[in-house]
């Protein structure tokens, strides 16, 4: 009896908190069928604890720190964009090989052919 009244009491909260957990959307699309309108809903559920872990995932890409000697990957760099005119940001001239890009607000030179990192110029590019 005493384990009946218990799980009475604890379910409502287990209820509450898994409803909690997810998230719904509701999508209304109109379209014309044979000259009536129809109206179509589509609902979605969505884990808020599935988007909270992918949105720590990509602020851990936004903020990769790049340091000689590591294999730059253009999936990680924020804002990637090669430097053409490395003169505009005050760098030297990338070396036979070599180009720099840029990540966020730092410069990296990379070389083309294994992706090794040469240099790192933080906050070389002001906004």
């Amino acid at each position: 009896m005493a384990l009946a009244v218990t799980t009475m009491a604890v379910s409502p909260v287990v209820t509450a908190q898994a409803q909690a957990a997810q998230h719904k959307t509701v999508e209304k699309r109109v379209t014309q069928k044979n000259g009536k309108r129809v109206v179509t809903k589509t609902t979605t559920t969505r884990n808020t604890k599935q988007d909270r872990n992918d949105n720590r995932r990509y602020a851990a890409v936004s903020q990769k720190k790049w340091a000689k000697g590591q294999r730059f990957d253009r999936r990680y760099a924020t804002n990637y964009r090669v430097i053409d005119n490395p003169r505009a940001y005050r760098l030297s001239s990338a070396p036979r090989g070599y180009q720099w890009v840029r990540s966020g607000n730092d410069a990296v030179l990379i070389a083309i052919t294994s992706g090794l990192i040469g240099a790192v110029i933080g906050n070389a590019i002001a906004r």
